[in-house]
């Protein structure tokens, strides 16, 4: 499998045991993530090989975090090391009618204050054959924006296929209108592009009307005339409550809409499914899927992370093929 390059931030994540809210926690639960690290933990899960770029401080905690990653088959050579302080974010589980909420504290992480020549970009990428970003990690201070343009620039230069993940987050960016003006200079060579349409419309103003397949082929539309994507993937989030999710995905290919299975599910953690999704959709792109089956995969493998606990999705990736073709039920396997 095509090697494939990650880059962001990685944080330690505290979380109230069960549903317990952040006023009522004894203690917190300590596990990591972050939404690159999640894709390149995906992708490894199932078998492919990747890598994750980040910046840590030579502390114990954040060589835990490399440790553990190591330990889900990701490459960790890459990482610099530098900077006082990893990423901490704080997630209370939401529970019915009461939604989730996080809360960072993130400021001043070692990736955040890294210089762009902390990168050595060609030499991260010999070998690779895919690069992956987000939104995420542009919103985190101005060097950040450009080490990720540099990094998107060298990974065209040298003939990757580049993906992004929009990933909007409203308490990293002052509002989506300065997302979308930071974002679109960096699209130059990415040509896989997953989002939604709320996020399209937020972010980068495409507006889009009639029935959901209707606007759903108009935005990917727009995406593509306005970025020169050649793929577009749009998730779906349904639910009424915390506890459930209607999860899919429509991706549009080579002027084809293509939707997924739909999957009804009871949430266990939602966070990092849809790093899961992308990752799966990554390594089935590769493999060279066809459309329709690389969706249906990558949705497969982002509805079995709603079933566990953490950020990544540690999934095998014979459990993600029975569940894109249609053996589901949640039956003891005997």
């Amino acid at each position: 499998m095509p090697h494939v390059v990650t880059f962001g931030e990685i944080m330690l994540r505290l979380t109230p045991p069960g549903c317990l809210r952040f006023g009522q926690a004894p203690h917190f639960e300590i596990t990591f993530g972050g939404a690159e690290a999640n894709v390149a933990v995906l992708i490894a899960q199932l078998g492919g090989s990747a890598e994750f770029v980040t910046r840590l401080p030579n502390n114990e905690i954040a060589q835990r975090a490399i440790d553990e990653l190591r330990g889900l088959g990701v490459g960790v050579q890459k990482i610099v090391r530098g900077g006082d302080r990893i990423g901490v974010y704080f997630l209370e589980h939401g529970a019915s009618q009461r939604s989730g909420k996080v809360v960072y504290d993130r400021a001043h992480s070692a990736i955040a204050e890294a210089s762009p020549d902390a990168f050595s970009w060609a030499d991260i990428f010999h070998g690779a054959s895919w690069f992956h970003w987000s939104g995420i990690t542009p919103a985190l201070s101005a060097a950040a924006v450009e080490a990720t343009r540099r990094a998107v620039a060298t990974a065209k230069d040298a003939g990757l296929r580049i993906s992004f993940d929009v990933n909007y987050r409203a308490k990293l960016w002052r509002d989506p209108r300065q997302a979308g003006e930071v974002l679109a200079p960096l699209m130059k060579g990415v040509e896989v592009c997953v989002t939604s349409m709320e996020e399209a419309r937020a972010v980068f103003g495409i507006e889009s009307s009639g029935d959901v397949v209707q606007r759903e082929v108009e935005v990917a539309g727009a995406l593509c005339a306005k970025f020169g994507f050649k793929t577009v993937a749009l998730t779906q989030r349904q639910g009424a409550t915390a506890d459930t999710t209607s999860w899919g995905a429509t991706l549009f290919c080579e002027g084809r809409a293509h939707v997924s299975t739909r999957h009804e599910i009871t949430n266990v953690d939602r966070v990092g499914a849809g790093d899961s999704f992308t990752g799966a959709l990554i390594f089935a792109m590769q493999r060279g899927d066809a459309p329709q089956k690389a969706v249906d995969f990558a949705v497969a493998a982002s509805t079995l992370k709603h079933t566990i606990p953490g950020d990544y999705g540690r999934v095998t990736l014979a459990e993600v093929e029975a569940l894109a073709a249609g053996a589901g039920g949640g039956r003891v396997q005997r």
